[in-house]
């Protein structure tokens, strides 16, 4: 196992280099023909903050139905994001699209309530924690202490979690610790494999993760696919849990994203192009290997709809079921590294575009 994890850290390394040429040729990103443009939605977020646990305090950034204009009881959406969107307050809604999902059309897209609570909460870059096991009890404490805000307007049986990358690893291990309090889990390319005894916590729970074949850090085969089969070979309706694979990772419009890693913006388009036909590049099956066609607009947030759970709202102490390592404060973690190099990539590809449009203005 660790000499498998070892060539696939050196191939994504390999990888990581030779995409950054293919990446710095590729279009820019089409925004949604939607009614309210994405600078205009991404100011929708307001700012909160957590209890102080075990020596932390989360800030976040929530989007609220209720404030902008509607009434009655919610589901609640918590999105995680990935390593460099959390060096400071904000950037978690602001470097990716995420909040699109506060759009009126995407709103409504959640039945039967037509409106849905976005929390992005966000790890402590700054202090060098990149969501791991130290940020669970925290995380979990500034999840409890916004449902007891908004208790009259939030249904507690309707909580959904996601998160890409680092996010996408944070988004497993929140649900192996806390099963009961989830409806439902859309992990996206996430930096973990996930171990049998973690895997068997999430029985119950209707997953669907996202991840690109060519993705240069978190490899298909040898990370995401193996965490898939564990997860549905002990799923209690496998057929409930869908994988979309991504062939070539795009935006919405079929250019290419600058990295084959980026495979949360078909998560946050909800899974259809921009014209509302099939993701570009994008198939998806259930956990019996059959293959689901989405018809627009029925993507994940409807099928985030469809589940609810039996969660009263009482808050947890500890990290629940969780199966921890040793040493919780996992910095130098393998799936840290893989973040890292993403991070890398990023900066790299914004540099490379930057001086292409500079040399392109002459």
């Amino acid at each position: 196992m660790k000499k498998n994890r070892i060539l696939a850290f050196l191939l994504s390394a390999l990888l990581l280099f030779s995409a950054l040429p293919l990446s710095a040729c590729a279009a820019g990103e089409t925004a949604l023909p939607l009614s309210a443009g994405l600078e205009a939605l991404q100011g929708q977020f307001v700012k909160g903050v957590g209890p102080e646990t075990n020596g932390y305090t989360l800030d976040y950034r929530y989007y609220s139905p209720v404030e902008n204009g509607k009434s009655g009881k919610y589901p609640l959406v918590i999105w995680l994001h990935g390593m460099s969107e959390g060096a400071y307050e904000g950037k978690q809604v602001i470097n990716n699209n995420i909040a699109y999902w506060t759009s009126a059309e995407f709103q409504a897209r959640f039945s039967p309530e037509g409106g849905a609570y976005i929390l992005a909460p966000r790890s402590l870059e700054e202090k060098m924690i990149f969501w791991d096991d130290s940020m669970v009890e925290p995380l979990r404490a500034t999840i409890d202490d916004f449902i007891a805000k908004n208790r009259d307007t939030i249904d507690v049986t309707r909580i959904y979690i996601g998160g890409f990358s680092m996010g996408g690893k944070m988004t497993l291990k929140m649900s192996a610790a806390y099963p009961e309090m989830f409806a439902a889990a859309f992990p996206i390319c996430p930096a973990w494999n996930i171990d049998e005894e973690n895997a068997a916590n999430l029985h119950g729970l209707p997953i669907w993760l996202t991840s690109g074949v060519l993705d240069p850090l978190v490899n298909y085969y040898t990370s995401v696919t193996p965490t898939w089969k564990k997860i549905i070979a002990q799923s209690d309706d496998p057929a409930a849990c869908r994988f979309s694979t991504l062939s070539k990772v795009c935006y919405p419009d079929g250019s290419r994203t600058s990295s084959s890693h980026h495979a949360w913006f078909a998560v946050n388009y909800d899974m259809f192009s921009i014209d509302n036909g099939d993701y570009p590049y994008m198939s998806t099956v259930d956990g019996t290997g059959k293959t689901v066609k989405l018809t627009y607009p029925n993507g994940m947030i409807s099928w985030l709809s469809q589940f609810t759970s039996d969660y009263d709202g009482t808050p947890i102490a500890g990290t629940g079921s969780l199966v921890l390592p040793d040493d919780v404060h996992n910095v130098f973690s393998f799936e840290t590294i893989l973040d890292f190099f993403d991070t890398v990539m990023d900066i790299l590809n914004e540099i490379i575009l930057t001086l292409r449009e500079a040399f392109a203005a002459f």
